[in-house]
């Protein structure tokens, strides 16, 4: 009795995209759910209420986590999709925009801290769109530094202690930290999508 033929392996081409239905995916839904629920508990009662400033200042920390585990999870498990690639910057933005302009709101962060930083942000993101066609512009080392310094300048000022004068001005530090971060890794990410339209411009040899 002879074996019956081995199945022919599946093409490379026939393999389906991994399901929008993910965890990373369900991470990134759930930092967008977080936002309005953190803006909420912020503002409420004018920011002067600690146990409110507490809750807030967990929402932010568990999404910022969910920032942190998402992308990985994606990467290692195959799991990346269209929907991720959106969602997520789309996700990050709105949860530090939602924190600084809710600090700026109740008079604890300067008006024009909040304006360099979105600016900055979404700036960025036009310029990654604008050249998008010539390369993708990844993140840079000093990007994904100005990120955490940023999440950690943010939950410093979220937390209801801003009396406590070391709580106070490590704040204030890490803050100017992560502007000055934020604005020369804004300038250096105008000087790579200008780079990288003239080499695609640029007539082969």
């Amino acid at each position: 009795m002879t074996n019956p033929p081995n199945p022919a392996p599946r093409a490379a081409g026939h393999l389906h995209a991994p399901s929008a239905w993910n965890v990373p995916n369900a991470l990134t839904v759930l930092r967008l759910v977080l936002v309005p629920l953190f803006v909420w508990l912020l503002l409420r009662d004018g920011g002067t209420e600690d146990g409110n400033r507490l809750l807030a200042t967990a929402a932010f920390v568990v999404a910022i986590v969910t920032d942190r585990f998402d992308g990985d999870i994606a990467r290692r498990w195959n799991l990346v999709t269209n929907f991720g690639k959106i969602a997520d910057p789309i996700a990050d933005k709105a949860l530090t925009g939602a924190a600084f302009i809710g600090l700026s709101i109740l008079g604890e962060l300067p008006w024009w801290v909040t304006v360099v930083v979105l600016v900055r942000e979404w700036g960025v993101t036009a310029l990654r769109f604008w050249v998008i066609r010539h390369g993708v512009m990844p993140a840079s080392r000093g990007g994904k530094l100005k990120t955490v310094l940023q999440a950690i300048a943010l939950g410093l000022y979220l937390l209801p202690w801003q009396s406590v004068a070391v709580v106070h001005w490590t704040a204030v530090v890490v803050m100017a930290a992560a502007v000055i971060v934020t604005i020369v890794t804004g300038i250096d990410y105008v000087g790579r999508a200008l780079r990288l339209r003239a080499a695609a411009k640029r007539p082969l040899p």
